[in-house]
């Protein structure tokens, strides 16, 4: 039982950092639109692929993981 308690500890931890980081993302420059994102404009049609923060994100979620203690 310890173990899923402190798995959800973990994970609690995680989703305050994902909260504050979505209320104060506005205030963060380069989180909006990075250089290499796809963004196209029509009359009536917009689309928007963040490629790089895509990538940027991945590599993160990547990093974490690998450093995530295994059994």
């Amino acid at each position: 039982m310890q173990e899923i308690g402190k798995t959800l500890i973990i994970f609690g931890i995680i989703l305050i950092g994902a909260g504050i980081l979505l209320t104060f993302m506005n205030k963060i420059p380069f989180i909006d639109r990075l250089p290499g994102d796809i963004h196209m404009q029509r009359k009536n049609f917009t689309f928007y692929f963040p490629v790089v923060t895509c990538i940027l994100i991945s590599i993160f979620l990547s990093l974490i993981f690998w450093l995530w203690p295994r059994r």
